[in-house]
């Protein structure tokens, strides 16, 4: 007999497939490819931002009356991470040819590997050599090229400089901070900064991968992965319980952070950082961008950037982000999908996907254009940052894994678990090996 939650999880993924059916065949313009025509058109799924139609507008635009991009739009506010993720899964297991190109968050690459074609022999090697190298390795598997990079991005910390200003040892922790200041000194700058109580420090903490990014840079920390990437997918339950105990202490013991955390994620913890008065927020690039409608003009012109905190004898560390294009290997179009992959990667889509969005570029000649670079000095700024980037595991089974263990961390937050009992659960669960396709 089926478990409730598995009948649950059947409905919901059966929802998300027609909404996704109807997204494809109603709203998309022109549902039906003009076979007879000489217009070639490919169907791209995505997020759609304004930077992104620009982009398309000017690839068709370019090709007008041969190869024409529709869109598949899957907005962040209507699908979660998650279930966009689960709801390209499954469509593409019924193996239609009506998506072409589909982005994925970096972490899907390997579980998306066997719906997709290998690039490595389609792709110009010289727009694979002007990739970021921290960019390209997102995009390989099994050691092939499945996927080419559409963006990347790299956590951070966003503070208020307004408020540090206040203090008469102000030179000495901005210089701290540009540096990655470390936690012990952090708790101490709390103490000195007259702030709201628990509301000095706002992470998201809900139970979704965003959780498992600050997981991971404690895990860094402590110098050891997730789990080890052998045939046994095993957690290290040691430093597991110390970094979900380091997490546990900063909205309970230390005060750092309120325990809505717990329930917020990237939009709505930028909101609650601006509301609450708070002096920091671990976020993206595009925190700064102008999308970002919580902040106002005179408050982001208070804000600056700073590396992540660390613990005290550790390394930086800051988990890189962004999302990556995949081909669906039932595809149909694949010399057309491939200029329009080219054309992304061109030096003018990257500078629109940055001008128009904060999306950090993923070509390095963009990083030596000195003209551009003169505009945008916060490039440098980025790239040095680069270098404290560390990855979360490329497996198949890592989305899984993921879902485990962000569900029990978030559990032990709010105090509804023990830290014992969310290692042991995860642990349990994870060396199940269970693989969701």
């Amino acid at each position: 007999m089926l478990s409730l939650e598995k009948v649950f999880y059947i409905i919901i993924s059966t929802i998300l497939v027609t909404v996704f059916i109807l997204f494809t065949f109603v709203f998309s313009p022109n549902a039906v490819d003009n076979q007879k025509g000489k217009v070639k058109t490919i169907y791209f799924a995505d997020n759609i931002s304004k930077a992104h139609q620009k982009i398309i507008d000017k690839f068709n635009k370019k090709y007008e009356g041969q190869i024409k991009v529709e869109t598949i739009n899957l907005p962040f506010e209507k699908f979660s991470t998650n279930e966009r993720k689960e709801l390209l899964a499954r469509y593409l297991r019924s193996k239609s040819n009506r998506i072409d190109v589909f982005s994925v968050d970096i972490i899907w690459v390997p579980r998306f590997a066997k719906w997709s074609l290998p690039l490595d022999s389609m792709i110009d090697s010289q727009k694979v050599n002007n990739l970021l190298p921290y960019a390209l390795k997102s995009c390989l598997y099994d050691n092939k090229l499945y996927a080419l990079p559409l963006y990347i991005d790299i956590a951070l910390m966003f503070y208020r400089d307004d408020m540090l200003k206040q203090l008469p040892d102000y030179q000495e922790f901005s210089t701290e901070l540009a540096s990655s200041i470390t936690w012990e000194r952090f708790f101490e700058l709390k103490k000195k900064l007259k702030t709201s109580d628990k509301n000095f420090y706002i992470f998201q903490a809900d139970d979704y991968e965003g959780l498992l990014c600050s997981f991971t840079e404690i895990m860094s920390n402590l110098n050891s992965r997730i789990i080890q990437e052998n045939e046994q997918l095993k957690l290290d339950e040691q430093n597991t319980r110390k970094a979900i105990s380091f997490l546990h202490d900063l909205i309970y013991s230390k005060r750092l952070s309120p325990q809505a955390v717990t329930d917020l994620r990237e939009n709505n913890s930028y909101q609650f950082f601006v509301n609450n008065n708070s002096f920091a927020v671990r976020g993206w690039p595009n925190f700064l961008s102008d999308d970002n409608h919580y902040l106002s003009k005179n408050l982001k012109s208070n804000i600056k950037r700073a590396p992540l905190p660390h613990l005290e004898g550790s390394e930086p560390a800051s988990v890189f982000g962004g999302w990556n294009l995949m081909v669906s290997k039932y595809s149909e179009r694949i010399p057309e999908v491939m200029k329009f992959l080219e054309f992304i990667l061109s030096d003018e889509a990257q500078k629109i996907l940055y001008e128009e969005e904060n999306f950090l570029p993923v070509i390095k000649s963009l990083y030596q254009d000195l003209s551009f670079t003169k505009n945008h000095s916060e490039l440098k700024y980025y790239d040095n940052l680069f270098r404290t980037g560390v990855y979360r595991p490329f497996l198949e089974e890592y989305t899984n894994v993921s879902d485990i263990l962000s569900f029990y961390i978030n559990k032990a937050l709010k105090n509804e678990i023990s830290i014992d009992e969310a290692v042991k659960l995860a642990s349990e669960k994870i060396s199940e090996k269970i693989v969701i396709d």
